[in-house]
């Protein structure tokens, strides 16, 4: 009885912290669509400009548009809470390897006179972390949870490729880059301390 009672309890603080963060993108663009017309959106990453670099934390934050919010808000939540599942922390850890990478990334090699925004850098990253993390901790969980967001995500990896003019895949490729890069650090951390 106690057990079921803890596991409803973190999976309902998984969701407050998911939906606290979905609650702020949403926040920022109404306030971006009321008050500032999208210039908020000129605080994205821009490529190889030193203050472009303030775009790295910040870009996850902003999105072109309603639809664009609206097309990234499920797959956050889904993957997001995926990402969580095992422990927590490695949701705020892949967070914060992957907007770092993925961030470096866009600023080194996203076209000159671009601006790049968007949640796609985390989701991605989520998406690399899942779909790695079976192969580098190897263990029955973490595999099955890999091959579950294959099926389930699997799809996403052609993000990756160059396909629309207007979708950063510089950021889906980097995002998804800074999450295997997690799934292999949290995986050497959790071999190290067992």
């Amino acid at each position: 009885m106690r057990i079921q009672r803890r596991a409803k309890k973190s999976t309902w603080a998984e969701f407050k912290i998911l939906f606290a963060i979905l609650g702020l993108f949403w926040i920022i663009e109404i306030a971006d669509y009321v008050f500032f017309q999208g210039g908020l959106d000129s605080f994205g990453i821009r490529p190889h400009s030193l203050l472009g670099l303030r775009g790295i934390f910040l870009a996850p934050f902003l999105h072109g548009g309603f639809t664009h919010l609206i097309a990234n808000s499920i797959p956050f939540l889904a993957l997001g809470w995926l990402t969580m599942i095992q422990e927590t922390t490695d949701f705020y850890l892949v967070s914060i390897i992957t907007t770092i990478i993925g961030g470096l990334g866009v600023w080194l090699l996203g076209g000159a006179n671009s601006v790049h925004i968007g949640a796609s850098i985390l989701i991605y990253g989520y998406l690399g972390f899942l779909l790695l993390r079976g192969y580098f901790q190897k263990n029955i969980p973490s595999i099955f949870l890999s091959v579950v967001v294959f099926i389930l995500f699997g799809g996403l990896i052609m993000g990756v490729f160059p396909s629309s003019v207007g979708i950063s895949w510089q950021g889906h490729l980097f995002g998804f880059l800074g999450g295997a890069l997690a799934a292999f650090v949290i995986a050497k951390e959790k071999k190290y301390y067992g």
